[in-house]
């Protein structure tokens, strides 16, 4: 028979060792849900993978190392720290890694000439001198806006690539052949990468961009479509216990301004790809995801109301308002989907967008005229004013959507989308209509009109 402290301690071994099988069956399901999540991060692995194998062949076959010797690990380290998720995060990190090191490299070498004229005493002061002055400039020069944004890793580069270069030139002698090892051996691992990241199972980050804004607007349409049957749908209506989860979707929108901006950044790198051209309008994605952001806001104001506030019996102005309020937010809903569809399928907004929106507006209107003459008892006030902050954040979210279809609009021209064949207008059927014969002689004619046609644009 097994004693007490026996028991005690299988029963420890037993607990500690459910403990661990628990982490390890919650670490697999981890790691299966962010492949599943989305399955190009497993090829972005096996391509990681194939590049560091591609590169390793400097070490692997003899005349390679011969020719690089040592500097041959730079190769295998460019890549583990250029390749990144999306062609346009590689090709940023790729040029940045080469310009600097070929820019660190030359004015280092032109620091330890300079150095040289000093002597064997005044070489390692001026050395140091010049090693302060630049690296200082190039730190600080990284604080300015657009180097931060686009060249900081490269800044960082620069400096590590002088510094080596300058102060190792000091006690090596054959810097210039260390140099140019170290330099073609980061140009090979960064073209490596380049070229595997494009022509294998390319991620481009203007893409996901642009699927990303679409795809945000298309959640801000799910909850204004939802919104007013479920602001109005009463106790006892049987949709208490239903899982709605458009009310909730929008909530993502909120946090992702650091993925577009982070997206735009890298876009700008990129070159034309699957529709999107060289000089691709990437801040009209900007300006239409914030605008969205702010509409999500607002909409995150309705939720509270729809939590807080929501009507339990139907009262008289809820009934008259009830048909307003819900053909407004759908209205809106519509506008946005139609917005959503517009980018997706990178065409101009059709004339059903200016449509839902005229109708969100009409109805807004509406809804504030029923507000205000609606008179209540002293003790309903409260509930009026919860239906006037309804009321206002509804109006507030068409004037936003507004501002998101003026933006849609000049992506479209900005990016050259396709452009719908449209009804002739009413000037354009006059003039397929009208037909002018000319007179060999005018004098002839007695009851000819004669116009004078100048070369002057029309304006209507």
């Amino acid at each position: 028979m097994n004693s007490p402290n026996q028991e005690e301690n299988l029963g420890t071994v037993a607990r500690k060792w459910d403990w661990v099988k628990g982490k390890m069956v919650n670490a697999a399901k981890t790691t299966k849900k962010i492949g599943t999540d989305d399955p190009r991060r497993i090829i972005h692995a096996m391509k990681v993978g194939l590049t560091l194998t591609l590169v390793s062949l400097f070490y692997y076959f003899r005349p390679l190392y011969d020719s690089f010797g040592e500097s041959a690990i730079c190769a295998i380290l460019t890549v583990v720290v250029v390749f990144e998720f999306t062609v346009g995060g590689t090709l940023s990190k790729s040029l940045n890694r080469g310009g600097a090191t070929v820019l660190g490299a030359a004015i280092g070498i032109g620091a330890k000439s300079l150095a040289a004229v000093g002597g064997e005493r005044g070489e390692p002061v001026i050395r140091g001198f010049l090693v302060f002055i630049i690296a200082g400039a190039a730190t600080y020069t990284r604080f300015l806006p657009i180097v931060k944004r686009k060249y900081d890793y490269g800044g960082q580069i620069f400096i590590v690539t002088f510094s080596l270069v300058a102060v190792s030139g000091y006690r090596v002698n054959h810097i210039l052949q260390m140099s140019h090892q170290r330099l073609a051996t980061v140009l090979m691992g960064g073209a490596a990468c380049v070229l595997i990241s494009i022509f294998v199972c390319p991620v481009w980050a203007g893409q996901d961009l642009h699927n990303l804004v679409a795809e945000n607007i298309e959640k801000l349409a799910d909850f204004l479509d939802g919104f007013g049957e479920e602001f109005f749908s009463y106790a006892g209506d049987g949709e208490e216990g239903d899982e709605k989860s458009f009310l909730t979707g929008y909530k993502s929108v909120l946090d992702s301004e650091a993925t577009e901006d982070s997206l735009a950044q890298f876009a700008w790198w990129e070159p034309p790809h699957g529709g999107f051209k060289l000089c691709q309008p990437w801040k009209e994605y900007l300006k239409i995801g914030n605008l969205a952001r702010e509409c999500a806001h607002h909409i995150q104001t309705l939720e509270q109301c729809l939590i807080h506030s929501k009507p339990q019996v139907a009262s008289e102005i809820h009934r008259k308002i009830e048909k307003t309020c819900t053909t407004m937010s759908k209205e809106t809903g519509k506008a946005l989907r139609e917005v959503s569809s517009t980018i997706k399928e990178k065409r101009f907004p059709s004339s059903s967008l200016q449509s839902h929106i005229q109708k969100s507006k009409s109805e807004g209107v509406d809804l504030i005229t029923e507000l205000e003459e609606f008179s209540l008892p002293l003790h309903d006030l409260r509930e009026t004013m919860k239906l006037f902050v309804v009321a206002s954040t509804l109006c507030d979210i068409v004037r936003i959507v507004e501002e998101i279809s003026v933006s849609v609009a000049q992506l479209s021209t900005k990016a050259r989308f396709e452009n719908p064949k449209s009804t002739p207008t009413y000037c354009e059927k006059q003039r397929q209509l009208a037909t002018i014969e000319p007179l060999d002689n005018i004098d002839q004619c007695e009851d000819c009109v004669v116009i004078d046609v100048r070369e002057q644009e029309l304006r209507i």
